[in-house]
């Protein structure tokens, strides 16, 4: 165990212990609120440049796993706790939350209320922050940060999308021949996308997040993918232009970033909320079929409804926590998007529903 402080931009400071590797890290702090699925959050890529905080008390009880990643590596810039469980228990464990997050070299941090840490980013709103378990000068981490980059206007999406295409196959549940190919452009695509896709029929083309329209057209799919991913949307008018080429052409579906980028695409603008949506509890209403689903999130920024044509694009769901955007559906072509995320990893499995109608629109396309 190794002191360790969190200075926050604002001059706000946490102390506590970090119980993993030494040294400093900087990052946008955002809080989770979720209980578990804490292996799902430290390798989703949509968290790269982020330090994250677990508002539940205890993490780690059930330990981590070779299976449940949503990508080859961590991506959190550190990781934070009330208290790391050191003894963990699940037949499925492979090892220890703190040894994984010791072999990873993410800088974890406990000890000291998380609580008052939680509110503290509600009130002000998310901010960036360092820990350092080395310089407790808050002068000098103060200077630190403020020559540190902002998450805003930075393109994060390069750092965590794939250096080159690759492919994955039709598997899982499903049986026969592949029914569909779709071609998903990699902003930091989630594998549990992947293999709900694959259980599904589909063969699916991955493609870096800077390939052309006639890149991703060559493989002649039968319907466009458009992943979730960390940062500011605004930040990659790369992909935002491979969309809007692409619009009225393919079935196109998105999730998360995925979502926000066809916004922009449709000439919408977006916003960065106060401190974003960050958990597997938030409920949102399905504003076409009348149901509300408990749903995972992990965003901070947001689609402006009213910066859309309402004669070309509707919302078809609604968060019921702030009346944000969580859903997008245009009038004429077979496109629509969400914010939250239907792969339910982690999170319950109440939306998983939603890839379905990609489905049905690249079958009706086809005919």
């Amino acid at each position: 165990m190794k002191d360790a402080i969190l200075y926050l931009e604002d001059g706000k400071v946490f102390r506590g212990q970090s119980l993993t590797v030494s040294g400093e890290t900087i990052g946008e702090v955002v809080f989770n609120t979720a209980m578990s699925g804490y292996q799902e959050v430290l390798t989703d890529p949509s968290y790269a440049g982020q330090i994250v905080v677990m508002t539940y008390p205890l993490i780690g009880n059930y330990g981590v796993n070779d299976e449940d990643v949503e990508s080859s590596k961590v991506h959190v810039k550190g990781f934070i706790a009330k208290e790391f469980c050191r003894t963990h228990s699940n037949y499925r464990a492979t090892k220890s939350l703190t040894q994984y997050l010791e072999d990873n070299k993410v800088i974890a941090m406990e000890g000291f209320d998380t609580r008052a840490l939680t509110r503290h980013l509600r009130v002000k709103g998310v901010m960036r922050g360092i820990i350092s378990t080395e310089d407790f000068d808050e002068k000098s981490l103060a200077a630190k940060l403020k020559a540190a980059p902002d998450m805003s206007n930075t393109d994060w999406v390069k750092t965590v999308t794939s250096p080159k295409p690759y492919f994955f196959s039709a598997t899982g549940d499903f049986q026969g021949a592949p029914l569909y190919t779709v071609a998903a452009i990699d902003c930091g695509i989630k594998t549990n996308i992947l293999r709900i896709l694959a259980a599904r029929g589909c063969d699916v083309h991955v493609f870096p997040a800077n390939s052309t329209f006639e890149q991703i057209m060559a493989v002649k799919p039968d319907g466009l993918f458009l992943s979730n991913g960390p940062g500011d949307p605004a930040a990659v008018p790369y992909v935002i232009k491979t969309v809007q080429q692409s619009l009225g052409k393919i079935p196109t579906f998105g999730i998360c970033l995925g979502h926000q980028i066809l916004g922009l695409a449709l000439g919408g603008k977006t916003y960065k909320l106060k401190f974003g949506h960050h958990g597997s509890n938030h409920p949102v209403r399905d504003i076409v079929g009348n149901r509300v689903s408990i749903t995972s999130q992990n965003h901070n920024y947001c689609v402006d409804m009213d910066s859309l044509n309402v004669d070309e694009v509707e919302m078809i769901d609604v968060n019921l926590n702030d009346r944000t955007v969580e859903g997008l559906k245009h009038k004429k072509f077979p496109v629509y998007s969400i914010q939250y995320h239907p792969e339910s990893c982690p999170g319950p499995h109440d939306a998983q529903y939603l890839f379905d109608p990609f489905i049905e629109s690249m079958k009706d396309n086809k005919k």
